[in-house]
């Protein structure tokens, strides 16, 4: 009897200690993937991906794709596709000697329902739909491969139609002073009509601020420099607006999201959105972030990806890891931009890989 009990008493004091060991393992791993970091693939993926979503017209090659954006019906989204699709080698001046269309209007079907802007731009980069439906874009051109004419270091707006009914920057010219934009990357549009310019498709050089204008054009203020600390900026990748009026600026040089409101105060920064490329939000007050750089070099211990979170506390949710191959360090290959539809549904914007990629939001 006593070696029955001594067997028994050294069965649970084992159960007991194995339950220690994974209390503590689980306790380890949860609060790793809470750090959504290394671990992001922890985090849940409500989302399927579409392939072939995007169905251009009369056998035009998908070239590479820039910024997306919803119309304010929610029934059409616009896009940025960049001209020459042929030479892979070809980066940051595929429009300049073509005349497509780099300004697409697609149905919620992929079908093109319009275009425009043939011509006119050196190399798209950002777009903003207002509240009237206007489109705006930015050319990002860098002042090296910015050839003697009157393209460039501009943000257009046009009507729904493709009017071009007001312009900023000098065309042609890079430069920092209340009449000059350098490699503007993005715009947005505030509720009251004050343009927002993140300007500076550089981590060193150029211009690293964001310009505020008013509804009619007018220079207002800008604020930001190149650097590392709150308010300063490595190139200002894409620029939002949140349900708050608060202004959100991926900072991807730096890896974080700067935010400030609309004169131009330092409110936070965020770092768990890992190196942010692009912004958007929702109606429900969630935001998306897309990651297209993380890697072994440029942020080691991220993975590229599409991060989903509140947009009021910065928390994230969701995580829709970049579908890799071999090998896995290849500079720049996720989504650079998404939109959201009034269903949920994501549209990532893909550079290196041309493509739009939808993804079609499956569980709540």
């Amino acid at each position: 009897m006593p070696k029955a009990n001594n067997s028994s008493q050294l069965l649970r004091q084992t159960i007991f200690r194995s339950r220690q060991r994974l209390t503590v393992v689980l306790a380890i791993v949860i609060g790793l993937c809470a750090g959504a970091k290394m671990f992001a693939e922890c985090l849940p993926n409500p989302y399927r991906a579409v392939d072939g979503w995007a169905k251009l017209t009369e056998g035009r090659p998908m070239g590479a794709v820039g910024d997306l954006a919803m119309d304010p019906n929610g029934l059409h989204i616009w896009a940025i596709i960049r001209c020459t699709a042929t030479d892979p080698k070809r980066f940051g001046n595929e429009c300049l000697d073509s005349n497509l269309d780099p300004i697409l209007e697609f149905d919620l079907k992929g079908n093109v329902v319009k275009s425009f802007g043939g011509g006119m731009f050196i190399w798209p980069h950002g777009i903003d739909v207002d509240q009237e439906g206007n489109v705006w874009i930015t050319d990002a051109v860098s002042a090296k491969k910015t050839p003697p004419g009157k393209r460039g270091h501009q943000v257009v707006k046009f009507s729904p139609d493709g009017k071009v009914l007001l312009t900023l920057g000098t065309p042609g010219v890079p430069g920092s002073d209340p009449n000059k934009l350098n490699a503007p990357c993005d715009v947005v549009v505030a509720t009251n009509g004050d343009i927002f310019v993140a300007d500076g498709h550089s981590f060193d050089r150029g211009n690293n601020r964001v310009v505020k204008y008013s509804k009619d054009g007018k220079f207002i203020k800008a604020w930001g420099q190149t650097g590392y600390a709150p308010g300063e900026f490595r190139m200002p990748h894409s620029i939002a607006i949140d349900s708050q009026g608060r202004v959100f600026v991926a900072d991807r040089g730096n890896n974080r999201i700067q935010i400030f409101d609309q004169e131009g105060k330092f409110l936070a920064q965020w770092t768990q959105f890992g190196r942010p490329s692009g912004i958007a939000f929702d109606d429900k007050g969630q935001i998306y972030v897309t990651d297209s750089e993380s890697d072994n070099v440029e942020n080691p211990g991220w993975e590229m990806g599409i991060r989903i979170g509140d947009a009021r506390t910065g928390w994230v949710t969701a995580f829709i890891l970049y579908p890799w191959g071999d090998p896995r360090v290849v500079e720049g290959t996720g989504a650079e931009f998404v939109a959201v539809d009034r269903d949920g549904n994501l549209y990532g914007g893909e550079a290196r890989t041309r493509r739009i990629q939808k993804y079609v939001r499956v569980r709540p």
